[in-house]
């Protein structure tokens, strides 16, 4: 595999910590606010621009409501087009954009930002719409990175990533744990759950909920919402 895969725990998840992750400037893209930076896709949207709006449990949207999240979860309006790739990561040393062909093959894409109402760190999922043959290549893409930057420093702080379980879901995902440490406090927890069906992509990024059940539970219905 392409990660050494950490143990999964199923109880209280460790390590957390649900301060602002916007320590590094675009490092990632989906991949962020959390564990390596800041979100391209938010960037030239002022505060008056982002509408919420939370989505019925009737909802046939691929994309989570934000009642999936929680009762203390809003959900901005879906964006279509075809954002950054989630697991961009131009701050890593060993990151090449062009190492990764699946992303220039995508179809299309739908994506949406959640936002906590104690102003912590958001939640973010995209489902992406691939040419033939490409979703698989897009997860062979993503296990490629992972093992490139499992581990780098950025601006006095140290990335790195963890397959949690790379055959999450009954082998429909995988589940990853990314984290932002520093030494001058406490360590920065997001977790991304990837889930291919067809040439669908699903990917989830969540801030640490405080436990493995929460996170299965919020995987489960990302799924769902696959149909």
């Amino acid at each position: 595999m392409f990660v050494s895969s950490s143990r999964t725990s199923r109880g209280r998840i460790r390590g957390s910590g649900r301060g602002s992750l916007a320590v590094v400037p675009a490092v990632l893209a989906a991949l962020m606010v959390m564990a390596a930076g800041c979100h391209r896709g938010e960037s030239g949207i002022g505060p008056d621009e982002r509408h919420t709006a939370n989505a019925e449990r009737g909802d046939p949207s691929p994309l989570l409501g934000a009642g999936d999240l929680g009762a203390d979860w809003r959900a901005d309006d879906a964006r279509t087009g075809l954002p950054p790739w989630p697991w961009e990561q131009d701050s890593c040393p060993s990151y090449r954009s062009s190492d990764y062909p699946a992303k220039s093959h995508r179809r299309a894409a739908v994506e949406r930002y959640y936002r906590p109402s104690d102003g912590s760190s958001p939640a973010h999922h995209v489902v992406e719409t691939y040419e033939p043959g490409w979703a698989e290549r897009n997860v062979d893409d993503v296990r490629r990175v992972l093992l490139r930057c499992a581990s780098y420093p950025v601006l006095g702080s140290q990335v790195s990533f963890d397959v949690v379980d790379p055959r999450y879901l009954d082998g429909a995902g995988m589940l990853v744990r990314g984290r932002i440490a520093r030494a001058d406090t406490s360590n920065t927890v997001t977790y991304f759950v990837m889930v291919q069906r067809g040439e669908t992509v699903s990917t989830v990024r969540l801030p640490d909920p405080g436990s493995q059940a929460a996170v299965d539970e919020i995987a489960a219905r990302a799924v769902a919402r696959l149909g």
